[in-house]
């Protein structure tokens, strides 16, 4: 455990930090999975309007520094390479 106090600060921050990262994380996945699951089912309108959202996520995260602006647009032209395959 720190003894200092600004690395006492530092370790609170840390962890404010992680539980943020961690919620947004989650919450692109679980739109990534109801996506994909829209794609297996072949519900294109669904799986449209829930591309829009994946995508704003995607590049919020990305604007946040959660995931990388690479890995927003690597996964975003995968799901939607998906999207075309269905249609």
């Amino acid at each position: 455990m720190a003894n200092i106090k600004s690395a006492m600060k530092r370790i609170d921050t840390t962890k404010k930090q992680t539980l943020y990262n961690k919620r947004v994380k989650t919450g692109m996945k679980t739109t990534i999975r109801k996506f994909e699951a829209a794609v297996e089912q072949g519900n294109v309108d669904e799986a449209r309007e829930l591309l829009r959202t994946v995508d704003k996520d995607l590049k919020k995260a990305a604007s946040k520094n959660v995931i990388h602006k690479n890995a927003a647009a690597r996964k975003l032209s995968r799901l939607t390479k998906k999207l075309n395959h269905i249609q």
